[in-house]
């Protein structure tokens, strides 16, 4: 049984599936919006979510710290703390939504919309 299993494996591997989580909110933090399958889209929000407020803090440390979980890309890590993260300044949390799309033609995979708020 998968008691307290919340992790989705997505059949990847550990270092698979944390560099498909990272490029996808790269992705949504370049474009504001990603359209992906629906699990994967429920993986995503929260950790953007986390990023966006550790951006809010605006120290060092946290500008430091969302870079390097944004793969070192210092221009999407900017964008963060500069466009994005002063947006939500008087926002206590839900910076995305995640809304549902029809399923995927070639697969029946269901599909999701991720975007910031």
């Amino acid at each position: 049984m998968r008691h307290h299993n919340s992790v989705r494996k997505f059949g990847r591997t550990r270092s698979q599936r944390n560099a498909l989580i990272k490029s996808l909110a790269l992705s949504l933090i370049v474009h504001g919006r990603i359209e992906t399958t629906e699990a994967k889209a429920k993986e995503v929000a929260p950790y953007v979510e986390k990023l966006v407020t550790k951006a809010k803090e605006g120290t060092l440390a946290s500008q430091r710290l969302v870079t390097s979980r944004l793969i070192n890309r210092k221009e999407e890590a900017n964008k963060l703390i500069d466009e994005i993260a002063p947006r939500y300044k008087d926002r206590t949390g839900g910076y995305t939504r995640v809304l549902k799309l029809p399923k995927r033609l070639s697969d029946a995979a269901p599909m999701a919309l991720v975007e910031f708020v």
